[in-house]
């Protein structure tokens, strides 16, 4: 799944290319994605492209008549194409812009979104309720701490809770634990506040690290340029379940948390 530093990849990648442009026809191949793309996306020749901003996993697009909110699912991309070129399986929505480019969004499994809003899109039903962007000043280990208290919800389902903090998804979560030698299954509740201010630097050391390099490499997940990300080559737990820890040499084990896999040191998490 696109997580956030995947997101924040696509951002800067297309930015440029589409910023200041006008969109000379939309075309919407397959309208049944998580939600129906509203037939007002259709209508949107003439507008031009003003910014782009993340929320969470979230990207906004801001025109001259309201706003894209786009959600790339499980599988989702946005590319930045020649406007005309071949399309594949799963292209399912085209803007073409005055520049001779297209922004496509592609999605085989159709969990992303493509859906349009006037006025101020941070007050959508989608984006309202969202807890702090991990990278902001919000974000701290007291902010964790005094939100924890009297949870029983273990440590790794409660910092990837998007209602208190947006964009730590399974793959960073694990991660971040791991560099702040926290047990994933232990109760939130019992987290110290020093422990907690480790793990938010550690959220903010992974995240960044992985922006930088482009995000993680997952099977559906490509940059920008079409060059998969690099950072799933150092992860430390995630998907290594049997292999030595890169720190002390004992196995890393896998269990199952809320449907998910959680991927941890024994040893070196407390």
């Amino acid at each position: 799944m696109p997580e956030l530093p995947e997101v924040e990849t696509t951002l800067r990648g297309i930015k440029p290319h589409i910023i200041g442009y006008k969109i000379t026809q939309v075309l919407v191949r397959n309208k049944n994605l998580r939600w129906p793309v509203p037939g007002k996306v259709s209508s949107l020749g003439g507008s031009k492209f003003d910014d782009i901003r993340r929320r969470g996993k979230y990207l906004i697009v801001d025109l001259d008549c309201g706003s894209l909110i786009i959600h790339l699912g499980m599988s989702g991309s946005l590319r930045i194409v020649d406007r005309g070129a071949d399309y594949r399986k799963h292209d399912h929505v085209d803007f073409s812009l005055d520049s001779g480019k297209a922004l496509r969004f592609h999605d085989p499994r159709r969990f992303g979104c493509v859906l349009f809003c006037v006025g101020d899109p941070l007050g959508h039903k989608l984006l309202r309720h969202l807890g702090p962007e991990p990278l902001s000043e919000n974000f701290s280990g007291q902010y964790l701490y005094d939100k924890s208290r009297g949870r029983k919800v273990s440590v790794k389902q409660f910092v990837m809770n998007s209602k208190l903090v947006v964009g730590v998804g399974n793959i960073y979560a694990c991660e971040s634990l791991f560099f702040a030698g926290i047990n994933p299954r232990k109760s939130a509740s019992r987290i110290s506040l020093a422990r907690y201010e480790k793990l938010v630097e550690s959220i903010r050391g992974v995240l960044n690290e992985s922006i930088q390099l482009g995000g993680t490499t997952l099977r559906d997940f490509v940059n920008q340029d079409g060059e998969p990300g690099y950072f799933q080559q150092i992860l430390m737990v995630y998907g290594r379940e049997g292999d030595p820890c890169k720190d002390c040499g004992n196995q890393i084990r896998r269990v199952e948390q809320s449907g998910r896999s959680t991927f941890y040191c024994p040893k070196c998490q407390k």
